[in-house]
């Protein structure tokens, strides 16, 4: 597929990038990948190697061993790595929201403490949201933080919560016990694994992936006071420093999926010969394969809109731009790879060519971090101006 889009819109530092990250992800494939998520491992080679790299903390402060970049360039590395068979959904979570959240609320030590090896990859942090009752509506969270003594009381339910396995921590969005009922003031919490009461159990998934999801239960979790990150009254601002950089990379992550599909059904076009002409030249398979190509490219240029203008300050114009290009790269994703799979018929179902195993994982796109219904009702009423409807 044309990266003409990239060439002219991106900086050759960020052409570079892409290079760089895709010529990395090429080296282990979709092979190791999937050989790693069927063993329920960890691609934790891949990982070691794109942090020593400079890679996975592109986005974080420079004196804190990152890139001294933003969104817009870790949103590249997970295209890129996507694209090349290996879409990594930590990135999503470990640098994108966990470490972004800490460079812009942290204390001095938080900072120190965290950064550098989210950014070199020698640690990672699970992000913690979802409940059971709430979904996507965060203003139902009913994980509450309450003061005892200088210590903070963590008690609550999540689930969906990636990779905790093999994470460090996890950043908790509790909300402070007297908003249950009143104003919502999310508050943001570090958790070590091993934290007393911290109790994590796998949640059985037919995606294919090397990172597990989990349901948390949090009985009276004991913190001490740093490990509240920011404000405690800062609310819905602080949420969503970490929030729209989670839909902007997981724009990322379905344009990986999309691009990684739509190569493998080309070539299987271009090279599958029935009657003496190979498939791709009936307009059957040709013109839905080349709208797909469009509808990428559409959600990708969205997805650099809304990196730059995170990565600008314009958090307003960011949010609603990311709400955009995850339900669009969200779309396009499951457009693409069950194209993918009719061109190559019956092969689009067997493990040598790996497009089954993204039925499932272009899902991802579509129901999470908040399901493309949610962002539809965002964007009427905050786009179009039209009544809330819940």
């Amino acid at each position: 597929m044309s990266t003409i889009g990239s060439q002219l819109l991106e900086t050759p530092e960020r052409r570079d990038l892409r290079r760089a990250v895709g010529d990395l992800g090429r080296r282990y494939g979709s092979s190791y990948y999937l050989a790693k998520a069927r063993a329920g491992e960890p691609a934790e080679e891949l990982w070691a190697e794109a942090g020593r790299a400079g890679y996975l903390g592109v986005n974080l402060p420079a004196e804190y061993g990152g890139g001294g970049g933003g969104i817009t360039d870790l949103a590249i590395v997970l295209e890129e790595l996507g694209a090349a068979g290996c879409p990594l959904l930590l990135l999503i979570v470990s640098p994108a929201i966990c470490g972004t959240v800490i460079a812009r609320y942290g204390t001095e030590e938080q900072k120190r403490r965290w950064l550098p090896g989210l950014a070199d990859g020698s640690r990672t942090m699970a992000f913690g949201i979802t409940e059971p009752d709430a979904g996507s509506n965060s203003h139902r969270i009913s994980t509450v933080a309450r003061r005892d003594g200088e210590d903070w009381l963590l008690t609550g339910r999540k689930v969906f919560v990636s990779g905790i396995d093999h994470s460090d921590a996890v950043l908790f969005v509790a909300r402070t016990e007297d908003a249950r009922t009143g104003k919502l003031k999310p508050c943001l919490f570090v958790v070590p694994r091993g934290t007393a009461g911290f109790e994590y159990r796998a949640i059985p998934m037919e995606l294919i992936a090397p990172e597990k999801q989990f349901q948390v239960f949090l009985d009276d979790v004991r913190l001490p006071a740093d490990a509240l990150v920011g404000d405690e009254d800062a609310g819905l601002l602080q949420l969503f420093a970490g929030l729209n950089p989670e839909r902007v990379l997981t724009a990322a992550f379905s344009l990986g999926l999309a691009r990684q599909a739509l190569g493998k059904a080309v070539e299987y076009a271009r090279t599958r010969t029935v009657w003496s002409t190979p498939i791709g030249a009936h307009q059957g398979l040709a013109h839905p394969l080349a709208q797909c190509a469009v509808e990428i490219e559409l959600a990708r240029l969205m997805t650099q809109k809304a990196g730059l203008l995170y990565d600008a300050g314009e958090d307003a114009a960011a949010g609603e731009a990311a709400n955009m290009a995850k339900y669009a790269a969200g779309e396009a994703a499951a457009r693409t790879v069950d194209q993918a799979v009719q061109t190559l018929g019956g092969n689009g179902l067997t493990q040598e060519y790996g497009l089954g195993a993204l039925l499932a994982a272009t899902r991802v796109g579509r129901v999470a971090p908040v399901s493309r219904e949610m962002v539809l009702n965002y964007v009427a009423q905050h786009t179009l101006g039209l009544p809330k409807s819940y």
